[in-house]
Formats: structure tokens, C-alpha cells, sequence
């Protein structure tokens, strides 16, 4: 039965001080752009630097006790910007402006050719992570609705257009990391509930595109915003979810526990596994297993064990290190508990 109850992390992990300046990455708060300037380590160490600490982000999983992990996305500099500037297309002298989901304005790629992928992305983290855990891993890239959302266009013309573009240089990517030995490759997708109107025209679209024919499990995250940048979250639901029941995805993550929301809504997701949040990331106390438990519970009355993960709400990153690995180490046990209850 406890395959029935798994648990996992959503994506990213805090990385070390002593590898980024962590001050100024709270105040770029998820950049769009490429912000090099927040790495401490020079250029000739800092790729094995930052091997070293996807080292020990993954130890951290698997001493926590956590079922399916990531390599925290310790490499980025945030969930998007990575992958996102590493396309052709983006223009590399300037870049535009928008405003971002908290209403502020932000540097953004700037869209000034066809969007492309010339070469493997994340295919090395993969591997690397593959290559240090016998446990089932996951890998996480911007979905391309929401690159779509965070750049500006003078290329394309069109916003769906632009989707599309992004969604065949994600799926070429899909493709080559489950070649690579992902055992879950997740787009995350936290745009699709703050622009719900252009995420029901060609959201599922663009999905359904950048994993079309995927060989293995697929998922996609979304979610209010980090716990560090949005406090008020509502808890009468998503803007957008029950549409992604008509999406190719074989999961769908969803933040729970921060805005103690209505689990009620996941009865609109019928045919997915959901991975439902119950660690609260705005709270900087370590909950108590039982407190977990008490949230697994909640979840099972709409979902059964077979179709439910337990998650954290969100990415951890901005969480200081020992209480991100206090929460996953409490998923675990709060999970061991539930898991003793249905068997």
C-alpha cells in the first residue's frame, strides 16, 4: 500500500550560502532574465560548485525520507530563466519589460527571432541526478505557456503563437531528458491561474503540445506564486484547473496547504494523480507530522491513495535550509503515518 501514498518534492531546494547570495536572490525574487551576478563562486569552480550542492540537496531528500526527487534546481537561478535564455531567438543585447503577477514591472527575454532548441538544456542535470540516487527522479522545465507570458514578442505577432513556438522547443527537450532516465518530467505552469482568460484559449493546447508523445509520466505544476512573494492566498480555488483534466499531462500539482484551500476542486480532476501541497511554506515553523497527517486525510476524502502525491505547496527555495529539510523530513513521517492508517 505504500506505493498508493508517495512522497515528493515540487522542484527547486534551498541553495547554499556559500554558493549564492541569497539576499539578493530573495530580492529578484524568480528573475525572468539571466542574473549572473548572484553566484559566489567564480566561473572556473562554479560548475562544480554547483555539483557539489545538487549533492547535497539530493542527500537532504533522501535522508528527509522523500520517494521521488529532484536535484532542487540548484543549478538556476530560478524555475525559468535558465532554460528560457537558452533558446534561440531571445534576443542577447536587450530584453523587454512587463508586469509581473505581483503588479510589478520586471525584466523579461525579448522574443526577436523564431524560438528554438539548438542543443540539450537540462539533459546534464539529469544525468547528473540519475547518476546519484537509485530512487525514482524528477526534472522540472518552464512550461510554455507561461515563457510565453514572461517575455515580449516582436517576432511572432501573436501570443498563442509564441505558445506553440515554446511548446515544440519543451517537447524536444521532454523527449531527451526521459532518454536520459527521468522517471517524471514536470512543466511548471504557475501563469495559467493569474491570466486564466488566455490560459482557456491555448493553454491546453500549448501543453498537450510539449508533451505530445511523451514515453513516460508527465506532469504539470501550478500554483499561486512563492510563499516569500505572495502572502494572501485565496482559498476558493484555482481560476484555472478543472481544464487541465483535457490535458496530456499524467499529474497535476497544486498548492494546498498555505491557502488552505477547498480539495474539494480536485474532484473536477478525475482521470490525473494530483500532488496535493500540505507543507505550508509561508510558515516558518516545521509543521508537526500530525499536522501533515491531519492534511493527507483531507486530500484522501476526495482522492483515493492511488492517485494522490503529497508534495510541499511549492518550490522551497527560499526557505532556509534546515527547516525546508525539517518540512520534508515531517512530510515523510506525516506520510508513514497515514500510509500505517490505510493498510
Amino acid at each position: 500500500m505504500a506505493e498508493q501514498l508517495l512522497t515528493a518534492v515540487v522542484g527547486s531546494y534551498p541553495q547554499p550560502d556559500w554558493l549564492v547570495d541569497r539576499e539578493l536572490l530573495r530580492q529578484l525574487m524568480a528573475p525572468r532574465i539571466r542574473v549572473e551576478q548572484i553566484w559566489r563562486v567564480p566561473e572556473p569552480l562554479l560548475e562544480q560548485a554547483r555539483d557539489d550542492a545538487t549533492v547535497v540537496a539530493i542527500c537532504d531528500q533522501e535522508r528527509a525520507g522523500i520517494d521521488i526527487i529532484t536535484d532542487g534546481e540548484i543549478r538556476r537561478e530560478s524555475y525559468s530563466n535558465r532554460f528560457a535564455n537558452a533558446l534561440s531567438g531571445i534576443d542577447k543585447e536587450r530584453h523587454g519589460e512587463i508586469i509581473g503577477r505581483t503588479g510589478v514591472r520586471i525584466p523579461v527575454p525579448l522574443v526577436s527571432g523564431p524560438i528554438e532548441r539548438t542543443g540539450p538544456v537540462e539533459v546534464r542535470d539529469l544525468e547528473f541526478l540519475r547518476a546519484h540516487t537509485d530512487r525514482r527522479i524528477k526534472i522540472t522545465l518552464p512550461g510554455p505557456f507561461t515563457m510565453a507570458q514572461q517575455a515580449v514578442d516582436e517576432y511572432y505577432g501573436d501570443e498563442e503563437s509564441l505558445a506553440l513556438a515554446y511548446a515544440d522547443a519543451v517537447n524536444e527537450e521532454v523527449h531527451a531528458l526521459f532518454a536520459a532516465g527521468a522517471d517524471v518530467v514536470q512543466l511548471d505552469e504557475p501563469w495559467l491561474q493569474s491570466r486564466a482568460e488566455q490560459a482557456r484559449r491555448y493553454g491546453v493546447k500549448a501543453i498537450n503540445r510539449a508533451l505530445a508523445d511523451s514515453p513516460g509520466t508527465t506532469a504539470v505544476h501550478l500554483c499561486f506564486g512563492y510563499a516569500a512573494l505572495v502572502k494572501d492566498k485565496t482559498a476558493t480555488g484555482y481560476a484555472f484547473l478543472a481544464e487541465l483534466e483535457d490535458s496530456a499531462a499524467d499529474q497535476i500539482s497544486i498548492e494546498a496547504a498555505q491557502p488552505g484551500l477547498d480539495l474539494a476542486i480536485l474532484k473536477s480532476l478525475p482521470s490525473k494523480t494530483v500532488m496535493v501541497g500540505v507543507l505550508d511554506l509561508n510558515d516558518p515553523e516545521v509543521e508537526a507530522p500530525e499536522t501533515v497527517a491531519a492534511r493527507i486525510r483531507r486530500a484522501l476524502d476526495i482522492v483515493p491513495a492511488g492517485r494522490l502525491i503529497v508534495t510541499p505547496d511549492c518550490g522551497m527555495k527560499y526557505l532556509p535550509r534546515d527547516t525546508a529539510f525539517g518540512k520534508l523530513r515531517s512530510l515523510a513521517e506525516g506520510t508513514g503515518i497515514v500510509r500505517g492508517e490505510i493498510q
